[in-house]
């Protein structure tokens, strides 16, 4: 019986097209650059987002710290949203490979003041103050919420203002694409650097690629080697990416319009408050006014063939992605109904 995971979208699996170009895929050692595969996986990301260079990792953590660990010096200070998973989820990575001072900004659902980042950004030279190097944003971000045009233009900015550098979390680029209506390109345009993923909802089964300048890369490929990320017949792992990057990037839309529906759907419970500002991706977001057992709850759900998580602060999170049909919308509804209805 199929098993519908709605825990996030990084639980996809790869698709039979890509399980047979894993299989067919030409190989040769990556390290050397010989790897054909890898190299057009890297080609293809610099093409679509319009930037001279891209580098395979093994993951979205592991490319955003090769970024912090490439653009800064030891000791120097990042500027940041202070619930950005470089923050929150990357196990304190900062402080151990790039070994640098991360400042984060307290937020309003991911959104940094410009005023208060230029208050945070160390303008003179001071012994008693580190040097500011790099800010980093998020997009999109993890509350389901995506960042404007405009707003990623005003951060570039006033970076570039005081010679800084900028690094895109862009582990759902695509998603953020899709619900903007633009290219990927355009939110390229305004970063230094990028990091996103070929898994999550783009069903890849590993890696992620950094993309920047010429000089930026080859700089990240010495220290990718440090952090042990110089892999050999990589074109193994690579070639379900390029199926990532040239189709399923074009099906987002889809897990949109079916997170749309869901929080449509479950919002016909008065008992369910969907938090209705986060819905720009793949994400609902809401709160049970009710007093639920999340252990009980979630082995419910799993009895009946359905994955979740737990709640966070009390607000628990559904994320669509390709293995969820319009179908499974609805069955998922009529369990979490009838649960609220028997607790």
């Amino acid at each position: 019986m199929k098993v519908i995971d709605i825990r996030s979208d990084t639980g996809t699996l790869p698709t039979n097209e890509m399980r047979e170009a894993m299989k067919m895929a030409v190989v040769g050692d990556d390290v050397c650059k010989d790897d054909v595969t890898t190299n057009k996986l890297e080609q293809i990301a610099a093409t679509l987002l319009k930037k001279e260079k891209a580098l395979f990792v093994p993951s979205g953590t592991f490319g955003n710290q090769l970024c912090l660990f490439t653009h800064c010096n030891r000791g120097d200070e990042v500027i940041l949203d202070d619930q950005c998973h470089i923050i929150q989820h990357e196990a304190g990575a900062s402080s151990i490979i790039a070994g640098v001072q991360l400042r984060g900004i307290t937020t309003k659902e991911g959104l940094m003041k410009i005023e208060e980042i230029e208050s945070k950004i160390r303008k003179e030279i001071n012994i008693h103050y580190p040097k500011t190097t790099l800010i980093c944003l998020e997009n999109a971000l993890s509350n389901g919420k995506v960042l404007s045009i405009e707003y990623m233009k005003s951060i570039y900015k006033l970076a570039k203002k005081y010679n800084l550098k900028v690094h895109l979390d862009g582990a759902r680029l695509f998603n953020a694409a899709t619900a903007l209506n633009i290219n990927v390109s355009e939110i390229a345009k305004y970063t230094d650097s990028i990091t996103f993923c070929l898994s999550k909802g783009l069903c890849a089964p590993i890696g992620s690629l950094i993309v920047g300048t010429k000089e930026f890369i080859n700089k990240a490929t010495f220290k990718r080697k440090i952090m042990g990320g110089g892999m050999r017949q990589t074109g193994v792992i690579a070639a379900p990416g390029i199926i990532a990057l040239n189709k399923m990037t074009k099906r987002l839309y889809i897990d949109h319009e079916n997170a749309n529906i869901l929080a449509k759907e479950l919002d016909k419970n008065k008992e369910i408050t969907v938090l209705k500002n986060n819905l720009d991706i793949n994400m609902v977001f809401f709160t049970i006014d009710k007093n639920i057992d999340d252990t009980k709850m979630v082995a419910y759900f799993k009895k009946r063939n359905i994955l979740i998580y737990p709640s966070e602060a009390k607000t628990y999170r559904f994320v669509t992605n390709c293995g969820v049909d319009k179908s499974d919308l609805y069955k998922i509804v009529e369990t979490l109904n009838t649960f609220i209805a028997i607790s």
